[in-house]
């Protein structure tokens, strides 16, 4: 059965900006699926910020075995019932890519539980992305090194947790350096942080980057069963510990009680 990709797009520097339009005449959201769609492993579909509930209604969501997020300008207006319907969704298994600007976004913020603020500067330069790990699952075909020739600069410090693994460090002309490939776990599901993708650039033509985006997807797969509730918190009544034990002291809660939260 084939992996079931949703890409997310905000959709708004294509209908915006003449530059962008030109070079994702249909959306960025959908360079990226056609690139996937090439795969015979994966199913990749679009939906954007436009689209009633930005598209990810909890049936879209159940469907989706791995979620790609690219956003920039408009942050704020994703509805925070749907920031929450997404990250239960990663938290029960649900794969997550989250692709440059999108550190910003609310579901990656809320998944880092971190600012995710960095130093940037928008010139055109010179990206260098090294592999720092050979033999991960993201790095399957690629070479040591490639270059973007034209990209938006992130720099260090990046204001996230500490990785599980780093895959991708960057240096670019002017200098700086950034860790622009990050993997991370959060509940049942694995997430993905991808740095370059500046929108007036062509980035997600590039080959390399292309197969970066389709190894992480096959990475953050996940083929077991939903949680059914991520962020259940039972209270276990005494009678049922697993050993033996007497009730000693007072206390808050009867048994079957929901605690507070």
């Amino acid at each position: 059965m084939a992996i079931r990709v949703t890409v997310w797009g905000e959709n708004v520097h294509e209908r915006k900006n003449k530059i962008v339009a030109e070079i994702y005449p249909a959306g960025m959201h959908a360079a990226i699926a056609d690139a996937l769609n090439n795969d015979a492993g994966v199913t990749a579909s679009t939906v954007t910020l436009q689209d009633p509930e930005h598209g990810l209604t909890a049936q879209k969501l159940a469907e989706t075995d791995v979620l790609i997020w690219w956003g920039h300008a408009a942050h704020g207006d994703v509805a925070d019932a749907v920031v929450e319907r997404v990250c239960d969704a990663v938290w029960s298994g649900m794969g997550a890519i989250f692709l440059h600007s999108a550190h910003f976004a609310k579901p990656f913020k809320r998944l880092m539980g971190s600012p995710c603020n960095l130093t940037w500067r928008e010139a055109g330069e010179r990206e260098r992305i090294w592999l720092t790990s050979r033999n991960h699952p993201i790095a399957a075909g690629l070479p040591d090194h490639f270059e973007l020739e034209n990209e938006e600069m992130y720099g260090e410090p990046f204001g996230v947790p500490d990785p599980m693994e780093t895959v991708f460090v960057s240096w670019f002309q002017g200098g700086e350096v950034f860790r622009s490939g990050l993997t991370y776990k959060r509940g049942a599901g694995s997430v993905f942080y991808f740095r370059p993708g500046h929108e007036t650039y062509p980035t997600y033509h590039n080959a390399h980057v292309q197969r970066v985006i389709l190894n992480a997807v096959k990475w953050a797969y996940n083929p077991a069963a939903r949680l059914a509730e991520p962020s259940a918190a039972p209270n276990v009544p005494v009678a049922e510990a697993l050993e033996p034990i007497e009730e000693r002291g007072p206390r808050l809660h009867h048994d079957g009680e929901e605690g507070f939260r």
